[in-house]
């Protein structure tokens, strides 16, 4: 027997951080919100994350940073440091902005909080199995809840189920702009352990990062405090699986500062390392953060587009809602909002994860090694930087040996730097979509004939 739950104006499924600002945007402005959460009550907010949170001073106000800033545990990091072990050194770089790194299950509890807070409902241990969707317009969800059979009827489903999302595969997006051009070879797998050392580490102010023996794949040593340690390891599933615990293990049993390391947590998960998702509403329906690949995919940081996007597309909801439609041309603006604030500059970035594929790792990591750190900064978060001629010079006397990649990464940076003004130029109607598409597919096919990178897409 299926049981009908409650009058609901928005189901949001998943609690994390797109789903829960995405929920309180909603409740504050007085509509019904229920979030739908596969994990107990006790387990919401527990997620697999590199733990680094960058420009929370600047989230939206739906959840107030005072109820989030608890959860901060290291707020003195302020660079990257990337090992090159085949060169034995290291490069510094500057992260510019707020950073912080954070208790990522305290961070996720302070949000369900305040969700909560703002009049948004949570139904825990509540696994989403379908959509109901009549006429192509998604109208509502099927759930199992304790072996119960659930029906959300509401008027708008905000798909916050994290990467692959299951109610993707369950939607017809036959008749919608809803991007389909998803495959798993476009995300990578992870998996991180909270390890606790009886020394503090030098590297507390830092963000380590180390690359694996393949260039699609790196380590992570990331400091919550002096004595506690997020380190993971991460792959691009374009590569054959890497054994992720084993390599990370053997990789910390090699360095002197985590010998006899206690480990208090261990998780895996799947994150996107792809470019936004070129349409991420449907009549409907909406995705939001990793669910519509919100996520830098140089770096994997994808809390700040989680937050950005889970508001945006609760704003142009409620407009939606208002106006008593939520079809596709009502919920555009919110795709056009993600790609004005970071989503040209995450397409961008893309550019430069393919690029990665097609070159060998020594080749990568001596280039790292004499690209100029400040310049190389800008780029991995802004999608683009000016390289003047001076720079240009001494860069190339410092990479005898790799002018042959650096050639190539400048005309990749060319293509680049017209795929983020493309993106920029972002259609404001459907009318415009398959236009957009079509100018894009061709820089994209610049990309790989500079490259040699198989296509991603």
């Amino acid at each position: 027997m299926t049981a009908t739950v409650g009058e609901y104006d928005v189901a949001v499924v998943g609690a994390g951080t797109a789903g829960c600002y995405a929920a309180a945007t909603l409740a504050r402005a007085g509509y019904d919100a229920v979030v739908a959460e596969r994990k107990s009550e006790q387990e919401a907010g527990h997620i697999a994350c590199g733990d680094a949170l960058k420009g929370a001073s600047t989230f939206p106000e739906a959840i107030p940073k005072s109820r989030i800033e608890p959860a901060f545990t290291n707020t003195g990091v302020d660079h990257g440091r990337f090992e090159i072990p085949q060169l034995e050194t290291e490069v510094d770089i500057p992260v510019p902005g707020e950073l912080a790194v954070i208790d990522r299950w305290e961070y996720g509890r302070r949000l369900i909080g305040g969700a909560e807070d703002a009049g948004a409902d949570f139904h825990y241990d509540t696994v989403v199995r379908d959509v109901i969707q009549k006429e192509g317009r998604v109208e509502g969800l099927r759930a199992v809840r304790a072996g119960d059979s659930l029906e959300y009827d509401v008027d708008l489903v905000v798909d916050a189920a994290g990467a692959l999302s299951i109610l993707q595969d369950k939607t017809d997006f036959s008749g919608a702009t809803f991007d389909t051009n998803v495959t798993y070879s476009q995300f990578c797998s992870a998996y991180r352990e909270i390890v606790h050392v009886d020394e503090p580490v030098e590297w507390s102010d830092a963000l380590v990062f180390k690359p694996t023996e393949r260039a699609a794949g790196y380590l992570w040593y990331f400091p919550r405090t002096e004595t506690e340690i997020n380190a993971g390891l991460g792959f691009q599933m374009t590569e054959e699986p890497m054994q992720l615990v084993d390599d990370l293990k053997a990789d910390l049993r090699g360095r002197p500062e985590f010998e006899g390391a206690e480990v208090e947590d261990k998780l895996g998960a799947a994150l996107p390392t792809r470019r936004p998702y070129d349409s991420a509403v449907a009549p409907g329906f909406v995705a939001v953060g990793d669910a519509a690949g919100h996520v830098n995919p140089t770096t994997g940081g994808g809390i700040a587009g989680a937050a950005y996007a889970g508001t945006y597309a609760a704003e142009e909801a409620i407009e939606a809602l208002d106006d008593g439609t939520v079809d596709e041309g009502a919920l555009w603006e919110y795709n056009s909002r993600v790609m004005d604030h970071f989503g040209a500059r995450y397409a961008a970035l893309d550019v430069y994860n393919i690029f990665t594929t097609a070159y060998d790792v020594d080749d990568l990591m001596g280039l790292l090694a004499a690209l100029p750190v400040r310049k190389l900064s800008e780029a991995l978060y802004s999608g683009s930087t000016d390289l003047g001629w001076w720079l240009k010079a001494k860069t190339a006397v410092k990479s005898v040996g790799h002018w042959g990649t650096i050639y190539d990464l400048y005309q990749t940076k060319s293509v680049a730097d017209r795929l983020l003004a493309h993106y920029e130029d972002y259609p404001d109607s459907p009318d415009g979509f398959d236009a957009w598409q079509a100018d894009r597919d061709a820089l994209m096919e610049e990309v790989y004939e500079i490259t040699g990178a198989d296509a991603k897409y």
